[in-house]
């Protein structure tokens, strides 16, 4: 769940838009998870054929992506879903 690659791009652009790259360095500071190009830009694609990112103009060769509101109330309803996982499984632990 947490490694999808679509939640942890939508979760990289919540906090502004970025390019590829910048995507993949950021996933990897906060998640520890380094995803490939194809990985990331295949997660890209289908999040921006949901209408969930958008890309932005640049005048830089770079091509930056900002999330939608529509991508932001999924990243929101995905976070939750996880919020629930993880909050089960820390009281089923503690009971252990």
């Amino acid at each position: 769940m947490a490694s999808d690659p679509s939640l942890l791009v939508l979760a990289s652009l919540a906090d502004g838009e970025k390019h590829g790259y910048a995507m993949i360095l950021d996933i990897e500071t906060f998640a520890g998870i380094r995803l490939g190009p194809g990985t990331l830009y295949g997660a890209v694609t289908r999040l921006e054929d949901k209408g969930w990112i958008r890309p932005v103009q640049s005048g830089d060769r770079r091509q930056p992506y900002r999330i939608t509101a529509a991508g932001r109330r999924q990243l929101e309803e995905q976070l939750a879903g996880l919020e629930r996982v993880v909050t089960a499984g820390l009281r089923r632990l503690r009971h252990v």
